[in-house]
């Protein structure tokens, strides 16, 4: 690619300092809050859904299994391509990766809100979900730009981080809202005209950025395996409810999620420049981070979407009404994220982690009793408590990967933590989905039997990272 891969011609800008003649720079406050706001849409976007599905189930006939893609489809594919959408990013030039994320998860958006049938609206969660893995690290890259101090950037990438709360708290509540009162289709007809203000706004305070030269050439196929094998696992557990875990398709199916994988590790693991470098997992440290953010996300996005549908569909209550009933998980996750990076600066990552996890599992365990009846005053406590839980883990789970590793991985590090909470998203939806709706006896048993699996989930992570991150400031970078 070289230089040829930039945002001006030929790589370069018409002013030669690395912007374009008019572009306002030095607006560092207004270049965070734009990316802020992305982050919020792109975050929000898996988690503002759940208050949606019953209508779109009743106007396109949508199935459970249908319903679980609608949620799934943008998921998956943010996970799959985060990593690869980062490396893009670096190598196109980040304002222009911005923009084109903008652009795609807009124009999926619009394709959703549009949507005559439940493919069709599967195809554009598809499309959305090409755009935020592009979007958010384009994000986080501009933000980092605009703030060379150190102070100011440490300052400045928490506030970005604090997009992705408001996305997972504010989500449901808007989702809600919308549905409630114009219709399921402004869920998602509401993201354009946001995506147009953003993209204006940054075509004016940003500067453009040079690519990065490519050293290496681009690791297609790393991106293809790990596409493959987090693809082919999510559809089997899926679809292996409606056409049988026996059946040759699903059999077949996670043959080829097992095969795409080992062959996605071994390829990784031999190429002088990896999209993701398998060794780093050597570490343990970095290893139960990892885990802890897999399993973290799997249990939050678990009740979130799944306690927004029980809201709806056991209690009766408006689309508005079960937004805000889910509201105490998300205000719990913002509440904690800044006290669980102050402490782990003070003590350590080893505590905050573990007790984030155990305060998701206590409280996870609590949620197994409820049942058709309960008031929504005795559900909130336990629901806060399961997002001061997973608020705690999923920050610190960031401080152990950076401190485990090499500071020149760093990045890589990050990347992948973050592709691994979206894959744990993924499959909290596409897992604990299979459980409830398979249920026998009903949404409220099936609810029961998915939270025991996400407390277990939670309680194994703990004990793999109250065995493997050693105390101190998240153990010794990893030699690889």
């Amino acid at each position: 690619m070289g230089d040829a891969a930039g945002d001006g011609p030929g790589g370069r800008d018409d002013s030669g300092d690395g912007r374009l003649p008019g572009v306002r720079v030095g607006r560092p406050g207004l270049i965070l809050l734009v990316c802020a706001a992305a982050q919020a849409l792109g975050v929000g976007s898996a988690s503002i859904v759940g208050v949606a599905l019953p209508s779109i189930a009743a106007d396109l006939g949508a199935s459970s299994t249908a319903q679980q893609w609608i949620v799934d489809a943008y998921v998956l594919v943010f996970a799959a391509l985060l990593v690869t959408g980062g490396v893009l990013g670096d190598r196109r030039g980040r304002r222009s990766a911005f923009l084109l994320g903008l652009a795609l998860f807009a124009a999926g958006s619009l394709v959703c809100a549009l949507a005559p049938s439940t493919g069709v609206l599967i195809a554009g969660r598809v499309l959305q979900g090409l755009g935020s893995p592009i979007l958010l690290p384009a994000s986080l890259a501009l933000v980092t730009m605009a703030n060379p101090e150190p102070a100011a950037r440490a300052r400045a990438i928490g506030l970005w981080s604090i997009g992705s709360g408001l996305g997972l708290t504010l989500g449901p509540v808007v989702g809600g809202a919308l549905a409630g009162t114009l219709g399921w289709e402004w869920v998602f007809a509401f993201n354009v005209p946001v995506c147009i203000v953003l993209g204006l706004v940054a075509t004016r305070i940003v500067p453009r950025t040079p690519a990065e030269p490519a050293r290496e050439p681009f690791d297609a196929w790393g991106a293809l395996g790990s596409v493959a094998a987090i693809g082919a696992l999510v559809f089997a557990i899926i679809e292996g409810r409606s056409l049988g875990w026996s059946s040759p398709v699903i059999l077949a199916t996670f043959a080829t999620a097992a095969v795409a994988a080992v062959a996605w590790v071994a390829w990784e693991g031999r190429q002088a420049s990896p999209l993701v470098d398998v060794r780093l997992f050597r570490g343990a440290a970095f290893a139960a981070a990892c885990l802890t953010a897999t399993a973290a996300s799997f249990a939050l996005i678990g009740v979130t979407i799944f306690f927004a549908t029980f809201f709806q569909e056991v209690q009766g209550r408006s689309a508005l009404v079960s937004g805000l009933c889910v509201l105490p998980l998300g205000l719990g996750v913002m509440a904690a994220a800044p006290v669980a990076g102050r402490l782990a600066g003070r003590t350590g990552p080893r505590a905050p982690l573990i007790a984030g996890l155990v305060l998701a599992t206590a409280a996870i365990l609590v949620l197994v009793r409820v049942e058709a009846a309960t008031p929504s005053l005795e559900i909130w406590p336990a629901l806060l408590l399961a997002g001061l839980g997973a608020g705690m883990a999923l920050p610190t789970s960031t401080v152990v990967v950076v401190a485990a590793v090499a500071p020149e991985r760093a990045g890589m590090a990050v990347a992948i933590n973050n592709t691994l909470r979206q894959t744990g998203q993924a499959l909290g939806v596409a897992v604990l989905g299979t459980i409830i709706f398979a249920s026998a006896d009903g949404f409220v048993p099936g609810l029961h039997r998915a939270l025991l699996v996400a407390a277990a989930v939670t309680a194994i992570s703990a004990s793999a990272v109250a065995l493997l991150v050693p105390r101190g400031a998240g153990g010794a970078p990893a030699r690889t």
